[in-house]
């Protein structure tokens, strides 16, 4: 029962959509299954069928679940079981193998039993808390799995050791809900590129503002190097203010032209030669978790990867130490730290972007 005076119906929509990635064929006695049909565009409409739409605040566990559940009890008897049909005259039998994808991180937090964005732990891939990740940027493996999320939430349930809140909480990894989806442990293109221009556009205002140099800069300070930002952003680049960061502000920010903009008002020449590198070795990453199949579309960069994440890291941790001493943002941990184990295990990470 809802109290309060706001809409009856949430203003926000849902879309649960499944597409067919790959059919493969496992003949008798060969330990290889041949891929026989990959779908070349995930991301279209033509291939990406909505299973459900709902007016759901995806905040609202409750609704959401109730709306889910029956979705997912089918997912798992199919899981469960084969399909027989005939094809061609021969009964051919099929098994369903399903990898939830496209999730932001909020949603992956709300559907394994995570705790929110802000917590300690910062990654819904690893273990690592936020000031482990600052300090090591870029040696993480992938560890967490929906069963182990499970296994979680049992020892946080029943606290078989009687620990206090605290120990058990390491104990669990910030695991403190019942798992209720499983998701494929990867990370999402879109959010990573929102994310991670969220960050940038923070930077470009330090940066105005040299607080390189200064502690604590007052409120009206921060609001007036924001302005200039916008102002000039505007200005150059016809890059109008959003309240919120959106995808194709994120694309517009994240290139050189824009860089060169924002450096005018840098006033360092040593801090604008520091950012038009950053810049560079992220526009030489970001096509790694943004192709559909990276090993053919932009090899070099792939092969690259991880020289220019170390260089990118080093750059935070020692230029940009007054943002970054003992704390990162979850999509730059991500980006840094788990994208070549995801290519390498999946083969892509932009297939399976949620646009």
């Amino acid at each position: 029962e809802k109290h309060g005076g706001g809409p009856a119906m949430p203003e926000k929509a849902v879309r649960f959509s499944i597409t067919v990635m790959s059919v493969s064929v496992q003949a008798d006695g060969e330990e290889e299954a041949v891929v026989i049909f990959r779908e070349p565009k995930p991301n279209s409409e033509l291939s990406c069928k909505p299973l459900c739409l709902m007016f759901v605040d995806e905040s609202d566990h409750e609704t959401l679940t109730a709306v889910l559940g029956p979705l997912v009890a089918e997912r798992n008897a199919m899981k469960q079981s084969r399909l027989i049909l005939s094809v061609g005259g021969l009964l051919r039998s099929f098994r369903f193998h399903f990898r939830g994808t496209g999730y932001d991180e909020k949603m992956v937090r709300e559907m394994e039993g995570l705790e929110a964005s802000g917590s300690t732990y910062i990654c819904t891939l690893c273990d690592s808390t936020r000031a482990d990740a600052s300090h090591n940027m870029v040696l993480h493996s992938v560890t967490r799995s929906h069963d182990e999320n499970l296994e979680r939430y049992e020892i946080w349930r029943t606290n078989p050791f009687s620990e206090s809140v605290m120990e058990l909480r390491d104990r669990v990894k910030g695991v403190s809900a019942k798992p209720f989806i499983e998701t494929h442990p990867t990370m999402d293109a879109l959010h990573c590129d929102i994310g991670n221009a969220t960050e940038f556009y923070k930077i470009f205002q330090d940066e105005i503002g040299e607080v390189f140099r200064k502690a604590n800069p007052s409120r009206e300070e921060r609001r007036s190097w924001r302005a200039a930002l916008d102002k000039q952003l505007r200005k150059k680049l016809k890059l109008k203010p959003v309240m919120r960061m959106n995808g194709n502000y994120a694309r517009r920010l994240m290139t050189q032209e824009a860089v060169e903009v924002v450096c005018e008002l840098v006033p360092s020449e040593e801090r604008r030669e520091v950012l038009r590198e950053l810049m560079g070795l992220y526009i030489q990453m970001k096509p790694v978790w943004r192709a559909t199949c990276p090993a053919k579309e932009c090899p070099d960069q792939l092969c690259r990867y991880s020289f220019n994440s170390q260089r990118f890291a080093d750059l935070l941790s020692s230029t940009f130490k007054y943002r970054y001493d003992g704390k990162i943002t979850n999509y730059l941990h991500k980006s840094l730290a788990h994208v070549p184990e995801i290519i390498e295990r999946d083969g892509s990470i932009g297939a399976w972007a949620s646009e």
